[in-house]
């Protein structure tokens, strides 16, 4: 995610909270202006990849001028939570969201969720010839037709699952398979990797749903040549994502910030996940996708709990041994 700066306000008084916002700008600009309608808070909004942010946030220390953060994956928060840099919330009755997709601590929440699918081009493979299990794709059948984005954050829970159900001997081999599989087919983020799948440069991938449903909308069904498609029920590479948002305990504006993150949980937010265009799952239960997504309901991933997924350390350590990262 490129760095940036926005903001609704010139100054940051006393009714004026910063936010460190690793999340989409699509899905946080419409939160942030809706919340800044209701409340009167004007919120400054700094946006960067989330693990840098939360690397920043350590190293700022209690100097640091963010008040939230709002995270596209929950490693950042967990790494955040281990470090006692993030206020304990207790959950309020208004919140509409489902608490366990909340931190097992209590100190971060849940607001919005993804899948991990395949994106395919059926140009280069067949539905048939499709892997059952993401394990699978570290088969020499899937070589230089794989393409990755290694160092997508959205990639690390998928590393640790594997990990969980296969252990460190087995998730390295996985790993060098997918690099051999991959040579040549590297990518930097997600959006990329998608619209290689598209233009028939890859013939498979692994990304969140919502990549493939925002390139569809902004190219138009006519020229999506790349189909989506889930793992086995279960299965590693089949993973639940949640975003997540936090107050942090250095900030100055803390009434202001537990406001906003509280606004998340509402129904009022979830609807606008709901309905705007960042094609990720409200997860408040009485809530529904207005895009013609899989019913959240229905999705079967890998039972990994979050807190299981953890703040990421590991996969990155794997990552970088076997000089993916």
């Amino acid at each position: 995610m490129a760095s940036g700066l926005s903001a609704c306000a010139s100054g940051a008084g006393a009714d004026t909270i910063t936010l460190y916002n690793g999340q989409h700008v699509q899905t946080t600009d419409a939160l942030v202006r809706a919340f800044e309608r209701q409340s009167g808070i004007q919120v400054q909004v700094r946006s960067n990849d989330e693990s840098v942010l939360a690397d920043q946030i350590v190293t700022e220390g209690p100097r640091s001028p963010a008040d939230v953060i709002f995270t596209e994956n929950t490693p950042a928060l967990e790494y955040l939570q281990s470090r006692g840099l993030l206020v304990h919330l207790d959950r309020r009755e208004r919140a509409d969201t489902q608490a366990r997709f909340d931190s097992a601590a209590g100190d971060w929440v849940g607001v919005s969720a993804r899948v991990s699918v395949m994106v395919y081009n059926p140009s280069i493979i067949k539905r048939s010839d499709l892997p059952t299990s993401v394990l699978q794709l570290a088969e020499p059948r899937y070589r230089g037709l794989l393409g990755l984005a290694p160092g997508e954050t959205d990639f690390q829970p998928i590393v640790t699952s594997v990990l969980r159900a296969e252990g460190r001997p087995a998730t390295l081999r996985w790993l060098e398979g997918l690099k051999a599989n991959a040579s040549g087919h590297i990518y930097p983020d997600n959006e990329t990797l998608t619209r290689e799948v598209n233009a028939g440069q890859v013939g498979i991938a692994v990304i969140n749903q919502y990549y493939w449903y925002r390139m569809r909308a902004v190219i138009g069904a006519e020229a999506t040549h790349a189909v989506i498609a889930t793992f086995a029920p279960r299965d590693p590479g089949y993973v639940l994502d949640v975003s997540g948002a936090a107050v942090l305990r250095s900030s100055h504006h803390r009434s202001q910030a537990l406001r906003f993150v509280e606004f998340l949980t509402t129904r009022t937010a979830q609807e606008i996940i709901a309905h705007g265009d960042s094609f990720e799952y409200p997860i408040d239960s009485q809530v529904t996708t207005a895009a013609p997504e899989a019913p959240f309901a229905s999705l079967a991933p890998n039972p990994i709990t979050l807190h299981e997924l953890g703040t990421g350390a590991a996969a990155v350590a794997l990552l970088q041994e076997v000089q993916l990262l």
